[in-house]
């Protein structure tokens, strides 16, 4: 007697993985940058959003062949282009997207911990923009450019995939010491005149710190799981992040906020193998050779 086939079975693959963690992020993220370049004046934004995918398939095409992989196709790589591509200003030249995006991708391959990158890729991508040109960031993909109450699409789905990927401590601890460390320095009259803590409460940079916690934050690989590790992770990223902000101002602050989180992530994980190696020699062995 034939069994009839599963429902996941005859599931289009599409469908699948549209439906897994990954494809949603994926899925929401081309409709934020759909959404955010509804402004005729950024309309040349989806060009550079293609670009920068464009260049990420490539640039992870060509790794998959080295290492005589079957699939070339890297949803991850889509991923990165569309945050690189979000975050840039829309008047960004296009040989910057390729170079930001290609330093992005290559941070993946090459500073690793095993198989997953140490820092968020297009965080380092956008640092680099930030470091060697100059490079202007107005993150018209969390819809910071268009009316106030755009935010609600935002944060819905922002909220949606945080519950998809679990991180709900990690960010709530974020945006939670983000938003307290600036009203204690907007009420205590603290840092640069030019770049207020009032004014990073305000839109179009509440946009930006959403979006950041929501799509970067919680990148699996470069993010711990254990909900303690995420409280530290996030007021890690918080308080270096406001910190520079209160210092130096400028556009990397969130970024360099990350990059730190994402630093001490890869140092707890060090730290933890090297102990079990003292202590379970056995098991770490073990360990290594079932990688």
């Amino acid at each position: 007697m034939n069994k009839e086939p599963r429902p996941h079975q005859t599931q289009d693959p599409f469908v699948r993985f549209i439906k897994t963690p990954k494809g949603m992020v994926m899925a929401l993220l081309i409709l934020l940058t759909l959404i955010g370049a509804l402004r005729p004046q950024d309309h040349f934004a989806l060009v550079n959003a293609l670009l920068a995918v464009v260049t990420a398939l490539i640039l992870d095409g060509i790794v998959a062949l080295f290492h005589h992989r079957k699939k070339l196709f890297s949803d991850g790589a889509v991923i990165t282009a569309l945050i690189v591509a979000d975050v840039l200003s829309h008047m960004t030249p296009l040989y910057i997207i390729i170079a930001t995006t290609a330093v992005a991708l290559m941070s993946k391959h090459l500073l690793k911990i095993g198989r997953k990158p140490i820092f968020n890729p297009a965080a380092f991508g956008l640092l680099f923009a930030i470091v060697a040109f100059g490079t202007g960031q107005s993150w018209w993909g969390s819809l910071a450019l268009l009316p106030t109450w755009s935010i609600i699409l935002l944060l819905v789905a922002g909220v949606y995939i945080t519950q998809r990927v679990n991180k709900f401590p990690l960010v709530l601890t974020f945006l939670g010491t983000y938003f307290i460390l600036l009203l204690a320095m907007a009420i205590m009259h603290l840092g640069l005149p030019s770049d207020t803590p009032g004014d990073a409460l305000r839109v179009p940079f509440v946009n930006s710190a959403l979006y950041l916690a929501f799509f970067m934050l919680t990148d699996p690989p470069t993010s711990p799981a254990p909900y303690r590790h995420q409280v530290f992770f996030g007021a890690i990223a918080a308080g270096v992040g406001t910190v520079i902000f209160a210092t130096s101002g400028g556009l990397a602050y969130p970024l360099i906020g990350l990059l730190t989180g994402n630093a001490w992530k890869a140092t707890l994980h060090w730290l933890t193998k090297l102990e079990t190696r003292r202590s379970y020699p056995e098991t770490y062995e073990q360990g290594r050779a079932n990688q």
